[in-house]
């Protein structure tokens, strides 16, 4: 029996085999996981419009959801939102021309990152709401309002309740995620989302440890947040161990337009209390809240939308519904005499001697909680932020008391003060004892005589609204009130000064 020789493979053979397995297969290898993992890369959109609602401040790229446990999760852990989907807690979704709606809600951004379509907060979904001037009509989207809908305590309690619950698994999340039509394919489905569960689930839930005093608040309801006890988290505050006076203390989220006379020619005071004057300084500390850290801030792209902040402007009360010009007039010079000095010669003339200056608590003698709240160690901790980059913050400070603001835009910045605790401009000029001591926030129904959204009743559309009830801490009604403020007028020079507030 005899043996065929085997005739080796010439060297060159040799060679190309050996190269191709050792460089060609791992560089390919190594491109197509760079491309498949590697990007990061925000939806972006042309218009500013557009982009302020949708556009990304670089939030996903610690906290953001991957794209279809984000669109899961409502149906997943439905029993921990108050109603059906995201909408339940005041986000509001758009619609497409065709008349479905969005797949992502106003205030959301996507960007794709580490080879999966994250999902986060923006700057809009705290400065974005609708309006409607009839039961059966349709809401008006205004960029830059108050967000007078969205709860974000609800927003925060779903996700972290959800992340405790045993339904946050790939067993119930990516059965969900396929019935929703997701195409995953088979790397998505058997490595990159359940890997991506697990580590939401994991961070969420570190996040709920740092987090449980917000368990521990009373609620704040739609339009409102505690903002600084929020900072207070990330610094790493001993939070069951500070003064208790600190807590419950919600404010209103503020309108954002005309920033540019409040920069120019002279920098107000910014925030409830006043306590930072430099506009830029302020966006990027309020981009905390959607999710940035000083690495991963995307200053680009918030530059963007402070450019589009700088010039926007409200819509005009008259665009629906109509105005006494009669009676307007008659209301100017009772607004010369009674706020021009503390709010702006007009709705676009911002000069007046205490214009974006802080009045002292016990002047304007309005709840104290949100002052409180801002302590003198936090500002201190704040100068640390961005530390060893050129726009490390230098600007922040505590106050004693309550800032001016322009009235741009006023009639739809209801409810008033800074805690949101008077429903309407008619209410806010009578004395406290006066002023409705328990209403409804969460209605976008207007109501034009008296200049707020309807706040009388406990449920719009059989959606039930929350009761703000005045007497609980941070939600007292009492200040702005007296001769100087006008309460003492009467109910003619009253309904003058509030038709003229809506030329505003």
């Amino acid at each position: 029996m005899s043996s065929r020789a085997v005739t080796p493979l010439p060297w060159k053979h040799r060679f190309l085999i050996l190269f191709a397995l050792t460089v060609v297969l791992p560089a390919s290898l190594g491109l197509w996981l760079l491309g498949r993992f590697g990007a990061d890369t925000p939806v972006d959109y042309a218009d500013p419009v557009e982009h302020f609602k949708y556009g990304s401040t670089g939030g996903e790229h610690e906290m953001g959801f991957p794209y279809w446990i984000w669109r899961a999760l409502p149906e997943v852990c439905g029993h921990y939102l108050p109603g059906p989907g995201y909408q339940s807690i005041g986000m509001i979704y758009e619609k497409n021309p065709d008349g479905s709606l969005k797949d992502l809600p106003v205030g959301t951004s996507k960007r794709r990152y580490q080879g999966v379509d994250r999902v986060f907060v923006n700057c809009a979904v705290c400065h974005v709401s609708t309006v409607r001037a009839a039961p059966d009509g349709p809401p008006l989207l205004v960029p830059g309002m108050p967000a007078a809908l969205f709860n974000m305590k609800a927003f925060e309690e779903f996700f972290f309740r959800c992340a405790a619950d045993p339904k946050f698994s790939k067993e119930y999340l990516i059965p969900e995620i396929q019935r929703q039509g997701a195409d995953l394919d088979l790397l998505d489905r058997y490595l990159v989302y359940p890997l991506a569960i697990g580590i939401m689930r994991d961070r969420v839930l570190a996040l709920k440890g740092r987090f449980e005093w917000v368990f521990e608040q009373k609620a704040w309801g739609p339009g409102r947040v505690d903002t600084f006890n929020s900072a207070k988290v990330i610094f790493n505050f001993p939070m069951h161990r500070l003064d208790p006076k600190e807590f419950d203390a919600p404010a209103d989220f503020p309108s954002i337009w005309l920033q540019r006379p409040r920069r120019e020619p002279r920098a107000m005071d910014l925030h409830w209390d006043g306590n930072n004057s430099e506009m830029t300084e302020r966006n990027k500390s309020a981009a905390f809240g959607t999710g940035t850290t000083p690495p991963t801030i995307d200053l680009p792209r918030i530059r963007r939308v402070e450019d589009w902040i700088m010039d926007a402007e409200p819509p005009r009360f008259d665009s629906l519904f109509p105005v006494d010009r009669a009676l307007a007039g008659r209301g100017a010079p009772l607004y010369r005499e009674y706020c021009a000095g503390c709010h702006g010669a007009s709705g676009r003339d911002f000069s007046g001697e205490r214009v974006g200056r802080v009045t002292p608590l016990a002047d304007i003698g309005t709840d104290r909680r949100r002052l409180d709240s801002y302590t003198y160690t936090l500002a201190v901790n704040q100068a640390t932020l961005y530390a060893g980059y050129p726009w490390r913050f230098t600007r922040f400070r505590k106050t004693h008391g309550y800032a001016n603001m322009p009235l741009d835009g006023i009639w739809l910045r209801a409810p008033y003060l800074h805690n949101g605790s008077v429903p309407s401009l008619r209410d806010l000029l009578e004395p406290a004892s006066r002023r409705p001591a328990v209403f409804w926030r969460g209605n976008d129904l207007y109501d034009p005589l008296r200049v707020g959204f309807v706040s009388d009743k406990a449920e719009a559309a059989g959606r039930p609204l929350f009761e703000f009830d005045t007497r609980q801490p941070g939600n007292g009604n009492a200040g702005h009130e007296g001769r100087a403020y006008g309460t003492e007028l009467s109910a003619d020079d009253k309904a003058a000064l509030v038709e003229y507030l809506k030329t505003f």
